[in-house]
């Protein structure tokens, strides 16, 4: 199932963005997009994702940025300055041709301005809250989202039961209209009104017309749809396997139909069951 979700703290200096999104997937398939600063939170990350998301295909980005306070006081590390001054020295001792560092360069040092570098142990614990901050308000935008489909699906799902009611008082009728007009043109064909190949052709006939069957699965079909989408939780496999089998009943419908306003229906219910499988397909 689709969904987005986003959000943002502060940790020392600086400001740490975390982004989902998913897709609809059969599987869970993690990706992550994080700079080389942020490597030590992936685990914590792919912990709780895991933990909280069952499938979906699952786009993660982080990002670390400066706050940008003008009004921060900057200092020098001075411990890491004299380190630096001499390594500085070690190597220009080494190779007298190498260039001394400049300021510039001092200056834009991990950690030499005031307390710049986030520890890692830091970094990994804001991330671990962020990260549920972000799952739960994902987790209800895909409850939204499902709520939307769930009511699309049953709107479908009103529909047949229309249409399955509309028909089923037909069926009896259809199978005595067909069996008089295949009696009448066995007779034509052999002469005999009462012969027994007439009473057989047609007993075998009405059988394979009769879509009873059909319509009473049909409707069996739909009570576990709408029990599923009541219940609410995983659901897609279950619907998408229901979606199967109200296909294979609405084709069989069709293709028993001798009747022009069943075979409609029959039409009508294909239609609304391809509509519902593109929307199961959403649904995780």
């Amino acid at each position: 199932m689709t969904g987005f979700a986003t959000a943002a703290t502060g940790i020392g200096g600086a400001t740490l963005n975390l982004e989902l999104r998913t897709v609809n997937s059969r599987f869970l398939d993690l990706h992550f997009r994080l700079p080389d600063e942020l490597r030590a939170i992936e685990p914590v990350l792919r912990e709780q994702i895991t933990a909280a998301l069952g499938r979906g295909k699952v786009d993660c980005r982080a990002s670390l940025q400066a706050s940008g306070d003008a009004g921060r006081e900057l200092a020098i590390n001075a411990g890491l300055l004299a380190r630096l001054a001499a390594l500085d020295a070690g190597v220009r001792a080494a190779l007298p041709q190498a260039a001394p560092l400049s300021v510039a360069e001092v200056l834009r040092w991990p950690g030499m301005l005031g307390d710049d570098a986030i520890a890692s142990e830091a970094l990994v614990e804001a991330a671990g809250r962020l990260v549920r901050q972000v799952l739960a308000e994902l987790t209800a935008s895909r409850a939204r989202e499902g709520g939307r489909l769930a009511a699309m699906l049953m709107e479908r799902v009103v529909r047949m039961r229309e249409l399955v009611a509309q028909v089923t008082p037909r069926v009896p009728e259809v199978v005595r209209d067909y069996q008089a007009r295949l009696v009448q043109k066995l007779q034509e064909a052999i002469g005999s009104a009462d012969d027994e190949r007439i009473r057989t052709e047609v007993g075998l006939f009405a059988v394979r017309i009769d879509v009873a069957e059909e319509l009473n699965r049909l409707s069996a079909h739909l009570d576990e749809v709408e029990r599923i989408l009541g219940k609410g939780g995983t659901a897609g496999k279950r619907l998408d396997f229901l979606m199967q089998e109200l296909n294979r009943e609405a084709n069989t419908l069709a293709s028993k139909s001798v009747a022009q306003d069943v075979g409609a229906v029959a039409m009508e219910l294909k239609i609304l069951i391809e509509q519902m499988r593109e929307q199961v397909q959403n649904i995780e």
